[in-house]
C-alpha cells in the first residue's frame, strides 16, 4: 500500500490538539530526542518518512509499509492512521483505538505540525 497526499486538509487548532494529544503521551513524546517509550518520538513527524524515527524499532507491519515505498507521513496519511491504524496498517503493533472525530484528528495534526 502506498500512501498518497490528499487534497486540502482541515487546518485544525494546535492548542486543542495539544489537549487531545494527552491521549497519546503514554506511548509517544514530541520532545526532540526523547526515546524509550513504547511508540516512536513524534517530533517532526509531519513530512517525515514512514517508519524513520531515529533509534526506534518499528513493528514488522510498519517497516514493511516503509519498504514498499509508502513515502512520508503526510497530513492525509496521519489522519487515516490516527482514525484507525489497524485499517491502514493491518498487524500494526499500535494498540490505540483511534480518534473517530475528524475535528480532533485535525487538531492533533495541527499540534504535530508545530513540533520539531
Amino acid at each position: 500500500m502506498v500512501l498518497h497526499a490528499g487534497g486540502a486538509f482541515a487546518a485544525g487548532d494546535p492548542e486543542r490538539g495539544a489537549v487531545v494529544f494527552q491521549k497519546c503521551y503514554a506511548c509517544h513524546s514530541v520532545v526532540p530526542g526523547e526515546t524509550g517509550l513504547t511508540g516512536p518520538n513524534l517530533a517532526g513527524v509531519v513530512g517525515r518518512r514512514i517508519a524513520n524515527a531515529p533509534g526506534f524499532d518499528y513493528s514488522p507491519a510498519l517497516a514493511a509499509l516503509a519498504e514498499q515505498g509508502a513515502g512520508v507521513w503526510t497530513e492525509a496519511a496521519l489522519d487515516a492512521f490516527i482514525r484507525a491504524s489497524e485499517e491502514l496498517v493491518p498487524a500494526t503493533e499500535m494498540t490505540f483505538v483511534g480518534l473517530p472525530d475528524a475535528g480532533e484528528r485535525a487538531d492533533v495534526i495541527a499540534f504535530l505540525r508545530q513540533t520539531r
